[in-house]
């Protein structure tokens, strides 16, 4: 894995194993079959092997840890199940499951567990650990021991495409006697070519500065609105996703900078991995991780996952944080190329995130550095067009990087940044929702949505004792990880679930009118292959955030996402209907609007909506952006009192009801009543689209009149 900045560029760390340990006295046996069937488990010898020059057996008596990977169980009801709890107005809607809840549906079950363990143990082999969800079995033995128990041999190579790199792979597929064939997806960890460590390098040859220069909190805040989300980050987990370490005085000095107080940060070790005491290369990437989260949402709640740099860390720390389920947003910004990565791999990290995605958790991921040529500093080279892992998994939202130019503090414009990572999947096929203006093919493609990224925009950074200028789209995956926090916030406090995984809504989003005030839409600049347009492009995505009006989207549907097949699911659409959350979100309303003073009554509990009664000339209003999916029948419906000092028939004073542009009902002074009366209209002529909900009420000069509404719903059937 390497991260994804700019700033850093990738150098592959010497393995233990060298040119001068790859003699041996003691060869590895030969693999000897197993008397039962066995099958080959496909994808589980790495790219590598075929172009590098073999030297000879691992020792036969060296230990090697491996990771067994176990099949996820009725997966097409997962699939099913993870449409509808991403689909507005599905009945599963935001209904996310707790670990336990996704183990007992779709995990493993234990008696698979017990299985592969009493294989292992019959071949020799330790059983380390189980990971919670039961998706990974960790075992040590031999180099001898594994080859024979999965039917493969390990041999000894150097990488001429890496300046003769030392590494050790299994030279065939690896296999598992036949009654293990529906179990086990992959074995993980019979090479460690894939192990990789970055190397800082100082932007344009920069030596640290005691002053900070580049964007900060405020410049980057305020260029994309993220300032006017109105929420912090407090109560919000967000998981770093990294394979080095940091000093918590960096992070502290960065916050003494700007003025920014904040949960403190803690490592969360896996496979007892903990860089802290002394960061390696890849310190300044952490460090970048966490000054942006902390710069976006300053009092989120930071934990730093720290795993061995391996196939077998990366696969493990996704199955820990799963589990653990402390967090709501996972920021990744280390990657590697889909070519020069086992699929058994990827396949293995992906089943955590379809957990991930079923549990309500948001993944947002660098694209890459190296445009749409992501294997440009690995095996493959430069020639071959590829996109980065995880990136490219359906359930990470991939991040790719923009140039921004901004006034100040606000937005001026923005351009593609030329090696910011994008292109087709080769591994991941299209998924439902990726769709609209720019989208083809039938392969998944990169990135989802982007934000700034270039070095020569870059963000200021303190690490290692110095201040720094980095880019990388590894400082784009944080802003958003950070906007996800902010949202989240925001999301609890109307009473709506958080953004789960994000994909679904945001595409559903850039297939509305709304689209246009929502991202802002990126359209000079290029990579190698692909050049921005408008709409969907493969080098910025849908574009970047506006993060205010993104939100107000997001949380009044998620922006008229298709319903599962087989018809439209009944739902109720609006957020904070009964305004009882105390906050006006997910409406827009006038300052005072939602209130519960005692001068006027709620339909129900304490908070209403009451807009003018101040007997001189006011307006106020009270809106709300929801989708309604397409198929569906929709019927809008809310408590009204009208309470006047006006006297006689005339309409001074009015409320008016709209659907868009279509006015639903003016109400006046005139239709003053005692109680709340309901009113009802029916939306269906809105399905499939996208529409603002909007109360307006309009005062004369004299004679108070108050509109109190209360207890809206948007049905669907």
């Amino acid at each position: 894995m390497r991260p994804r900045s700019l700033a850093l560029s990738a150098a592959i760390a010497v393995l233990p194993l060298t040119i001068v340990s790859l003699g041996v006295s003691t060869a590895q046996a030969a693999p000897v079959p197993n008397a039962a069937a066995r099958v080959s488990l496909p994808a589980t010898v790495t790219p590598a092997v075929a172009r590098s020059h073999k030297h000879g057996d691992v020792p036969a008596s060296q230990q090697l840890s491996v990771a067994v990977s176990l099949k996820l169980r009725n997966t097409a009801d997962l699939d099913r199940f993870l449409t509808a709890v991403s689909t507005p107005g599905s009945k599963d809607y935001g209904r996310y499951l707790t670990p336990e809840q996704f183990t007992a549906a779709y995990g493993p079950t234990q008696a698979d567990v017990d299985q592969v363990r009493a294989f292992l143990t019959s071949q020799g082999l330790s059983v380390s650990s189980v990971s919670a969800n039961r998706q990974v079995v960790n075992a040590q033995g031999t180099a001898d021991q594994l080859a024979k128990a999965f039917g493969t041999h390990e041999s000894s190579y150097t990488d001429p495409a890496e300046g003769d790199r030392a590494f050790f792979a299994n030279d065939s597929a690896a296999s598992v006697p036949a009654a293990l064939a529906g179990v086990v997806d992959g074995v993980l960890g019979l090479n460690n070519h894939t192990v990789r460590k970055a190397q800082l390098a100082k932007p344009n040859g920069a030596a640290p500065q005691a002053a900070p220069s580049g964007f900060g909190p405020s410049q980057y805040d305020g260029a994309y609105n993220l300032g006017k989300v109105g929420t912090d980050g407090t109560g919000v987990n967000v998981a770093l996703w990294e394979f080095d370490g940091y000093k918590s005085t960096d992070l502290t000095t960065y916050d003494k900078q700007y003025g920014l107080t904040g949960p403190t940060v803690s490592t969360v070790s896996v496979d007892g991995a903990n860089y802290d005491s002394t960061p390696g290369e890849g310190q300044g990437e952490v460090e970048l991780d966490s000054e942006i989260v902390r710069g976006v949402a300053p009092k989120a709640t930071q934990l730093v996952y720290e795993a061995p740099n391996s196939d077998q860390g990366e696969i493990d720390m996704a199955a820990k944080i799963v589990a653990d389920n402390r967090a709501s947003v996972i920021s990744i910004s280390w990657g590697s190329c889909e070519p020069d990565t086992t699929p058994a791999s990827m396949n293995a990290v992906n089943n955590s995130f379809k957990q991930a995605a079923a549990q309500g958790i948001s993944i947002f991921s660098a694209s890459g550095d190296d445009g749409s040529r992501d294997c440009t500093r690995s095996d493959s080279g430069s020639s071959v067009k590829a996109v980065d892992f995880p990136a490219s998994s359906p359930y990470n939202t991939g991040v790719g990087g923009t140039n921004l130019k901004v006034s100040g503090s606000a937005y001026s414009s923005e351009s593609a940044w030329s090696t910011a990572g994008g292109g087709v999947s080769t591994q991941f096929a299209k998924p439902a929702w990726q769709t609209g203006t720019g989208v083809s093919g039938t392969m998944r493609t990169v990135p989802d949505v982007s934000s700034n990224a270039d070095p020569a925009s870059g963000f200021a950074i303190y690490t290692a004792g110095g201040w720094q200028v980095y880019g990388g789209t590894s400082a784009a995956a944080p802003l958003w990880s950070g906007y996800a926090a902010l949202y989240n916030q925001k999301a609890k406090a109307a009473g709506s679930a958080v953004l789960g995984e994000a994909n679904p809504k945001l595409y559903a989003l850039a297939n509305t009118s709304s689209y246009g005030s929502v991202f802002h839409d990126v359209t000079s600049g290029k990579n190698q292959d692909f050049s921005t347009k408008a709409g969907y492009d493969q080098v910025t995505g849908w574009g970047t955030p506006v993060a205010d009006q993104l939100t107000t989207a997001l949380l009044g549907g998620g922006g008229g996402t298709t319903p599962p097949p087989g018809g439209c699911t009944a739902g109720q659409l609006i957020g904070n209907g009964g305004f009882e959350t105390g906050t006006a979100a997910p409406w827009t309303a006038s300052s005072g609007v939602v209130d519960n003073a005692s001068g006027e009554a709620a339909h129900a509990g304490s908070w209403k909506a009451w807009m003018d009664g101040y007997g001189s000339s006011h307006t106020d209003t009270l809106s709300q952006t929801v989708s309604i999916p397409a198929g569906c029948k929709a019927s809008f419906s809310f408590w009204v009192h009208i309470d006047t000092a006006e006297t006689g028939s005339t309409a001074y004073d009015k409320l008016t009801v709209q659907a868009g542009s279509t006015t639903l009902a003016t109400y006046s002074n005139a239709n003053a009543a005692t109680g709340f009366v309901q009113k009802t209209f029916d939306l269906s002529a809105f399905a499939g689209q996208s529409v603002t909900l909007k109360f307006t009420g309009a005062e004369d000069s004299s004679l108070k009149t108050s509109f109190v509404v209360d207890d809206a719903s948007l049905s669907i059937s």
